[in-house]
């Protein structure tokens, strides 16, 4: 059931304005985006025996995988069981979470974490060679994998890098910004738009052919002044999805980490993340007195879900009218050792947590929403397939479970593969003209929207707050130009993913999970549904309930 559309009319592009393609690209399978998900993606289609295109927005390692400090959750103990870890992360999740979803993660996720190892993978083991498990926020005994201590995702990214590299039927193209899907005549996805600095024709823009494209864009962190994100994290996925017409859903819980390195009132953009891991190996928040305010708030303190973290640090910041808190690593031990980036990272902000307190505050992390997919992660267009951060599986539910974001990559794109090997059919002949209305935001408007954004669709949201940023959103959605190029199509992407996220988080009037609203501070039983947003022909923002449990209408 539809339950609102916007009020005013967003009049969102439903296609980016860009020159038309002056090259072509043919692959079997066209993936966009580097890490975790899109490799493993890569790797799974090879296997199959088709050809790839690996199409990335800068170089291959500079996504958001790299940056991962946290492991990956999978049950590899004889006293852990996937029964405990599916109930870990359906607390986590606040009752959104999908039961099939979560047991397709939990059961195959053993499986794939190996054949993360088979593909070159190194974790951190003990003396007797056996894997070291640590414990993370939310996670009820220790199930997490670690490669360097805090260097995880560098590890992941280095592995599947190499493989995809040594494959010579996978074609990578670097610094290209994906603009927008290409139609056979039958309606299905087959192919991108896509700028490549220094190729083709006018400003770069070429054309993949493909038999089906599978995004793997990672976050949208970036909508944001602050977040934990690089700045490749614009949404672009998201936005190209919403414009080719699928649904996407409970965009609204955008997580927010507890404890990013605060570097001052004007810092913007990337901001360093301290793992959560430090909590896990001891270390504590306090506030300016010294008091630890997480005992008693929770029975895990420190080491609640993120979101309860997150929203006892902002209520401490609120009630002492300051901008971060103090996490004291200081007592954890071989802190230097078992955290070198951390610490280094530190010590380059001229802190070191081996003596000091930490400053830390929340920033924008991860998104728990995104394309709606089944559990083969298609999504609701035919031929467009969505895995890793990009993709709403059903897995986070209303706040993602630390460490199963590159486990959910794992898992879905062997899912992925699976489904290439068995349905990839051959495409209809490409449709002569896109008849979506175009359109491009005017990069200047971009700091304004971030701004926007942090300051009243972040950790702390009210429906004043929501109903202000709509307007200011959608004032800036008048300011556009005719000059394509990356920093308008970014803006715009940022803007039609920031406008669907203000209006999920209007509508849903409860708090649950990483959506905080102070004006209704209860979660709310009626509104146990996840709430599917997509666009209509004018472009305004329409959303709909679906109850939990009932999976997206996937007809293809």
């Amino acid at each position: 059931m539809t339950v609102q559309a916007v009020a005013q009319a967003t009049g969102l592009p439903l296609r980016l304005r860009a020159p038309a393609p002056g090259w072509e690209l043919t692959a079997d399978v066209c993936v966009v985006g580097s890490g975790v998900a899109g490799l493993c993606v890569a790797l799974h289609a090879r296997a199959a025996g088709l050809s790839v295109a690996v199409v990335t927005k800068v170089e291959v390692d500079d996504g958001s995988t790299r940056w991962a400090q946290g492991g990956i959750a999978a049950v590899l103990s004889a006293t852990d069981t996937p029964a405990a870890h599916a109930r870990d992360t359906e607390v986590a999740g606040v009752g959104l979470c999908d039961a099939d979803a979560v047991q397709a993660l939990v059961t195959e996720g053993p499986d794939r974490l190996h054949q993360l190892i088979t593909w070159g993978a190194a974790f951190d083991r003990d003396g007797d060679g056996r894997l070291l498990l640590t414990r993370e926020g939310g996670h009820s005994t220790d199930r997490i994998v670690h490669a360097g201590g805090d260097a995880t995702g560098a590890e992941v990214q280095r592995a599947l890098r190499d493989a995809v590299a040594a494959d010579p039927g996978v074609t990578l193209v670097e610094h290209a910004m994906v603009l927008d899907v290409v139609r056979d005549t039958a309606g299905r996805v087959a192919g991108v738009t896509l700028h490549v600095l220094g190729e083709g024709s006018a400003d770069g823009v070429g054309a993949v052919r493909a038999r089906a494209v599978v995004l793997a864009t990672g976050g949208m962190g970036q909508v944001y002044a602050a977040t934990t994100n690089p700045a490749v994290s614009t949404g672009d996925g998201v936005a190209l999805g919403l414009r080719a017409g699928a649904v996407a859903t409970d965009l609204e819980f955008v997580q927010f980490h507890p404890t990013a390195l605060y570097l001052g009132p004007g810092a913007r953009g990337q901001q360093p993340l301290v793992s959560e891991a430090l909590r896990g190996e001891g270390a504590v928040l306090r506030d300016g007195a010294g008091e630890r305010f997480m005992v008693g708030t929770h029975e895990l303190a420190e080491l609640a879900p993120r979101d309860v973290v997150a929203k006892a640090i902002t209520r401490v910041q609120l009630r002492d009218v300051v901008d971060h808190v103090w996490l004291d690593a200081r007592e954890v031990p071989g802190l230097a050792e078992r955290f070198p980036t951390i610490v280094a990272r530190c010590r380059e902000a001229g802190i070191d947590p081996v003596t000091e307190l930490v400053p830390v505050t929340p920033a924008a992390h991860y998104a728990s929403g995104g394309l709606a997919t089944d559990l083969s992660g298609r999504t609701t267009v035919p031929g467009l397939y969505a895995c890793g951060e990009v993709a709403c599986t059903g897995v986070h539910g209303a706040n993602r479970l630390a460490s199963n974001s590159l486990l959910e990559g794992l898992v879905f794109a062997g899912r992925i593969g699976e489904a290439l090997a068995r349905e990839l059919p051959v495409p209809a002949p490409a449709e002569a003209v896109d008849p979506r209305p175009e359109g491009l935001v005017d990069a200047e408007a971009r700091a304004e929207l971030t701004t926007t954004m942090s300051a009243r669709v972040g950790a702390l949201r009210s429906g004043t707050g929501l109903t202000e940023a709509a307007g200011r959103l959608a004032a800036l959605g008048e300011r556009t130009t005719a000059v394509p190029g990356v920093p308008g199509w970014e803006t715009t992407d940022l803007l039609t993913v920031a406008t669907a996220i203000t209006a999920a988080a209007a509508a849903r009037e409860e708090t649950r999970g990483c959506h905080w609203r102070e004006d209704h501070p209860d979660a709310v039983d009626g509104w146990r549904v996840h709430l599917d947003v997509r666009l209509d022909a004018a472009g305004e923002v329409v959303l709909a309930r679906r109850p939990v449990g009932e999976p997206v209408a996937v007809a293809w």
